[in-house]
């Protein structure tokens, strides 16, 4: 037994975030059942090509943190890249949001849109309901572009229904737009999102992990080490090497999987979500140019997205990663889905005439959590329970959110100023 004044679990962003911010001289251990730090961050070396397990590309609001991040990746090329993203439809690459650029449609498609776009928000109709995700995207955007895009894209994201999921389940990272929006966009675009630039390290998102880790002693970071059960009455964690007494402890694991450790009853389907199935995919020469990921909502395409590494740094081979949503617990045939991707993007002519010389595939799971009004409201109680015993849970997953990784430092930090060090 080890009296440690705090236990971490996860060595990903969160984690990392969280030892770093208490700093070196911590009493402190983070735990992680993988081989590498990095969780969801990691970076695949193959054949000449960097792939990350997907793509994560760093959107900072807070400039302080990305001076932070880059001060300590010495050496290492980055650039800062405007987003170019498209959405393939009818045999067109349309600007990303769809909403705001359905002008570019084929003519009775951009009609269907604007008619019904007009009619959902006609003033003096009574107001639709928006009790859930789905219910919001007809009542404000209307029948057509609901159908034609918002709802085929993001059920194959999400891999479930969206009348499920909470009206904000995507948050700020949903590109709202009113008619007048809409319309001016048809003269003079304006396409800004959250994610407008992004930057991206030529070693990958693991060097961003790299620098993170930077500030914690090595010493504190113990792989291949899993959690195995928490005694909430006792603060001892236990782990396939040993136990710990801590004082508290923060955790970025899964929220249901977090309070199975605990011992913690749930009631089942509170807590759902989807898997997806990566694949990172290098050809010996390269493909369409000035395009960094296109989405896809047609439901006869296995995929939801594609993404070019190549684009970024400029590469002559084209580099892609490839991402197929499913319900979590459904069966993945890796070979199978293979087949059906390279199919589908020679159908889409990413592949003419190139050959596939580097691959490789990862299933996250989970990958995108499924947020309810069930989940906020179970989340919101069972946090203020785990606390009382000096458990937190954050990041991504342990706060069973949709955020950014940038937000999961901003989130860290705040929890140790809140604790003290």
């Amino acid at each position: 037994m080890k009296n440690v004044q705090t236990v971490i679990i996860g060595a990903g962003m969160s984690g990392l975030a969280t030892a770093a911010a208490l700093g070196k001289g911590a009493d402190l251990v983070v735990l992680d059942r993988d081989a590498e730090i990095g969780g969801y961050c990691k970076t695949v070396k193959k054949d000449g090509f960097t792939w990350d397990y997907s793509g994560h590309f760093f959107h900072f609001k807070h400039p302080e943190i990305e001076k932070f991040l880059v001060e300590r990746m010495p050496g290492q090329q980055i650039r800062k890249v405007i987003k170019k993203s498209f959405i393939s439809f009818a045999g067109k690459q349309i600007d990303f949001p769809f909403q705001k650029n359905i002008h570019q449609l084929p003519q009775q498609d951009f009609i269907d849109c604007l008619h019904d776009l007009y009619f959902a928000r006609l003033a003096g109709q009574p107001p639709q309901p928006e009790t859930n995700f789905k219910e919001m995207l007809y009542a404000r955007f209307g029948r057509s572009i609901a159908e034609k895009f918002l709802i085929p894209y993001n059920e194959k994201l999400y891999a479930t229904d969206l009348a499920t999921l909470d009206r904000d389940a995507m948050g700020r990272f949903f590109p709202h737009a009113d008619l007048t929006d809409i319309v001016r966009n048809m003269k003079q675009a304006d396409n800004a999102s959250y994610n407008q630039t992004f930057t991206y390290p030529e070693g990958g998102a693991i060097e961003y992990v790299n620098a993170i880790a930077s500030e914690v002693a090595p010493s504190a970071i113990h792989l291949n080490e899993g959690v195995t059960g928490i005694d909430l009455a006792q603060k001892i964690v236990r782990t396939t090497k040993g136990e710990y007494r801590f004082e508290r402890l923060v955790s970025s694991a899964p929220f249901p999987a977090l309070l199975s450790l605990c011992g913690l009853p749930v009631e089942p389907g509170v807590f759902t979500w989807n898997q997806v199935l990566v694949f990172n995919l290098g050809f010996d020469a390269k493909g369409p140019k000035d395009v960094h990921w296109v989405y896809f909502p047609d439901r006869g395409l296995p995929f939801y997205r594609v993404g070019f590494y190549d684009n970024i740094f400029d590469g002559d081979r084209m580099s892609l990663y490839v991402e197929l949503g499913s319900p979590n617990g459904a069966a993945i045939d890796v070979a199978a889905l293979r087949e059906g991707v390279l199919a589908g993007l020679k159908r889409e002519g990413i592949i003419t005439t190139q050959k596939l010389v580097a691959e490789h595939s990862v299933v996250m799971n989970p990958a995108y959590v499924h947020i309810t009004q069930r989940s906020n409201a179970a989340l919101a109680e069972l946090k203020t329970q785990l606390a009382k015993s000096g458990v937190h849970s954050i990041g991504r997953y342990g706060g069973w959110t949709y955020c950014s990784i940038e937000d999961n430092i901003v989130e860290a930090r705040a929890l140790v100023n809140t604790l003290g060090r």
